[in-house]
C-alpha cells in the first residue's frame, strides 16, 4: 500500500516515536467521563476521595467510611462489550488483545480484593456517561 492510499484508507501511519508520544498523552486521571461522574456526585453525595492508593485497585472515587469504590472505565481500555470496546485495532492486534486482557484480569482481581475487605465496587462505563449526556440534551 502506498503512503497516499494508506492516507486515503484512514489508516494511521505515524512513526513509532510519534505514536508513542500520542499514547503517553492519554490520561488516566481527570478524564472527561470521570469529571462528569464527579460533577453528578457533588450534587447528592459529596465528600468522596480521589485515586486512593491505599484502597485495592486505586478506585477513581472512594467513600472511605462507607467502603464504596467507583471505577470510571474507558470502554476500549477495559474491554467493554459495547461498540467502542469491542473495536480492536488492526495494527499490532496481538499486543492490544493481550493488553486489554491484562486490564480485565487486573480489574477482576481488584474487585475480588475489595469484596474480601467488605467494600462494594461500582463500575461506570464511558459509553453510559455518553448516553446520559445525550438523554439530558434531548
Amino acid at each position: 500500500m502506498t503512503p497516499r492510499s494508506a492516507a486515503n484508507s484512514g489508516a494511521r501511519t505515524e512513526d513509532p516515536a510519534k505514536r508513542s508520544a500520542i499514547m503517553r498523552a492519554v490520561k488516566s486521571r481527570d478524564t472527561s467521563p470521570e469529571l462528569a461522574v464527579r460533577a453528578l456526585l457533588r450534587r447528592f453525595a459529596p465528600h468522596y476521595r480521589l485515586h486512593r492508593k491505599d484502597v485495592p485497585g486505586n478506585p477513581d472515587i472512594a467513600y472511605i467510611g462507607k467502603k464504596r469504590a467507583i471505577f470510571v472505565h474507558g470502554c476500549f481500555w477495559h474491554g467493554h462489550d459495547c461498540a467502542r470496546g469491542a473495536r480492536m485495532p488492526k495494527a499490532n492486534a496481538d499486543y492490544w488483545q493481550a493488553k486489554i486482557a491484562r486490564n480485565r484480569a487486573r480489574d477482576e482481581a481488584s474487585a475480588s480484593r475489595l469484596a474480601a475487605l467488605g467494600w462494594r465496587a461500582m463500575i461506570v462505563w464511558e459509553c453510559e456517561i455518553r448516553d446520559a449526556r445525550r438523554w439530558r440534551r434531548g
